[in-house]
């Protein structure tokens, strides 16, 4: 079984291993970032192909193992407390091989190891198979998969961040010791233009100074963006053209069309670092995996998702952009494709969409509430959907089933009818909330269909039932199922809770003593001549 999902693993990492040099021998006097790579990649396999003892079934393996295990350290339970002990700084990234995250993050790990080797750094780089370890998996920290941490001499640093190449170069560098690169010619920020990353560039002409401290105080607490330092104006204008003659200066450039915004505020870190939060996404942030985390923790609060397919989005990106132009820092634009189904299925079934059109939504994270855009997408309709979104006075949008045509002795309540079908109805309504996949639902639903019929001749009473898994009210909260609630026609504010432990009679002598109902009056109220009322309610009296 372990050998199989090590292959559906090594199936999931192919990709980046076609671009690996798959040589067994490795020269340790010119080993490349590719065989870091491989080493990263790939040591797992040659390990375990081994038998025990043979020291990696020939000479040609044994040796590749050996040295790719020079680069990169196979942690097990037995090593894994002491690598961290003798490793000043270690870089670990904790995996199994099942796991489709892992897959997907390792080879992004494995970039990132080979750029900091590249650059000198003197981080040591590990792996460790969970699922196959996990005394050391607990020993180390690594909790769940996948996992990357870094110890710089003994103390863990947990990743947060974008699972991307570059976002967890800047993450190691700043954690140890690196917050801030200086260039100080133009061939430096010309070479360092070509990493199409985002960066915060500050221009100071002595790089000292209160202001300057509180620059490298925000690079250091900032981890996802690299700060740049420069005190040359003409290295400063390859970075960012639009630079003018200020003493000091600070801007964040980004790889995408709005590529240039300027910092106008304090030079204080917790500015700063809020100028770079607010900005570091593009204008049109395309959801993803990696960075699935990082929208949902952003500190933009107000977010506003378009779904479409690719080729949909091609015709609505441009009218997209026009409008998040202009509410830079205070709406954040996300698109997200339909065809990717794991990733906007969760989000269309909050608003019961299929996503077969074209489709935007909003969210205010801060409150929970979500909003849809129900007009055509064009600039003016979503310009003044995020006009009303941004000053409160977008409605909230509500899942709702069609409305029903159908009539019974328990009616079927949808969102859109609640409020005519029971909030404002002059009847006495007990309502039944549901889901069709609860396992109690059935037994109650029986007991509630018995009632209405026990209770069909009074006009002051009527049975209702919701499924509130696809239906929403503002003022209907379920957080069970099932949930009874019954709503007296003089107070439809303060629904009175039964119990859903009670039993049939236990129900019915409830009703009758809330609502001041008499057996004489029930009595009297089914002789009339409708045959199958009667009849129904004769069957379900011994019952009660």
């Amino acid at each position: 079984m372990r050998a199989t999902r090590r292959l559906l693993a090594a199936a999931a990492l192919l990709a980046a291993l076609l671009a690996v040099s798959a040589a067994a021998k490795l020269d340790l006097d010119d080993v490349d970032d590719s065989e870091v790579l491989e080493a990263l990649l790939a040591v797992d396999d040659e390990e375990e192909a081994a038998p025990p003892g043979s020291g990696g079934g020939g000479g040609g393996g044994a040796e590749a193992v050996r040295r790719t295990q020079s680069m990169v350290l196979v942690l097990d339970n037995d090593n894994a407390a002491r690598a961290v002990q003798d490793h000043p700084e270690l870089l670990l990234l904790g995996y199994a091989p099942w796991c489709e995250r892992s897959a997907q993050l390792m080879p992004r790990f494995a970039e990132a190891a080979a750029a900091l080797r590249a650059m000198g750094s003197a981080v040591s780089f590990a792996k460790l198979d969970g699922e196959r370890f996990p005394k050391a998996a607990a020993a180390v920290g690594v909790n769940g998969f996948p996992s990357v941490l870094l110890f710089v001499n003994g103390t863990e640093h947990p990743y947060t961040g974008l699972h991307t190449k570059d976002a967890i170069v800047t993450w190691v560098r700043k954690k140890t010791g690196t917050p801030v690169i200086r260039l100080e010619s133009r061939d430096s920020a010309e070479e360092f233009l070509k990493k199409g990353q985002t960066f915060a560039l500050g221009v100071f002409k002595d790089y000292e100074g209160a202001d300057h401290e509180e620059f490298v105080k925000a690079a250091t607490a900032e981890n996802e963006v690299q700060f740049v330092e420069t005190n040359d104006r003409n290295v400063a204008k390859i970075l960012f053209p639009g630079i003018a003659s200020e003493e000091q200066f600070l801007g964040l450039v980004k790889n995408e069309p709005e590529m240039f915004e300027k910092f106008d505020g304090s030079f204080e870190e917790k500015e700063i670092i809020q100028f770079v939060e607010l900005n570091k996404f593009p204008l049109i942030t395309v959801f993803t995996d990696l960075n699935s985390a990082k929208v949902y923790s952003s500190p933009i609060k107000l977010q506003v998702f378009t779904f479409a397919e690719a080729y949909d989005f091609e015709d609505l990106e441009s009218i997209v952009q026009e409008v998040a132009r202009g509410f830079k820092t205070k709406i954040m634009f996300i698109y997200v494709d339909t065809a990717e189904e794991n990733l906007a299925k969760p989000f269309l079934t909050l608003y019961g969409l299929e996503g077969d059109k074209p489709t935007v939504t909003a969210f205010d994270t801060s409150k929970g509430t979500k909003y849809l855009l129900e007009a055509d997408i064009n600039t003016k309709n979503l310009k003044e959907f995020c006009l009303s979104l941004l000053d409160g006075t977008l409605p909230p949008y509500f899942r709702s089933e069609p409305v029903p045509q159908e009539k019974g002795l328990v009616e079927k309540v949808v969102g859109r009818t609640l409020d005519s079908s029971v909030l404002q109805s002059p009847h006495n309504v007990l309502l039944e909330a549901y889901a069709p996949w609860c396992v109690d639902c059935e037994a109650i639903s029986k007991n509630i269909e018995k009632l209405a019929k026990h209770f069909s001749g009074l006009d002051n009473l009527k049975f209702a039932r919701i499924d509130a898994s696809v239906n929403e009210h503002p003022k209907l909260q379920v957080n069970n199922y099932p949930t009874l609630l019954l709503y007296p026609a003089e107070d439809k504010t303060n629904p009175i809770k039964l119990s859903k432990k009670l039993s049939l009679k236990d129900m019915a002598r409830f009703i009758k003593e809330k609502l001041q109902i008499s057996d004489v009056e029930i009595k009297e109220k089914l002789q009339t001549p409708d045959v199958e009322t009667v009849a129904a309610a004769d069957n379900v009296k011994d019952e009660l």
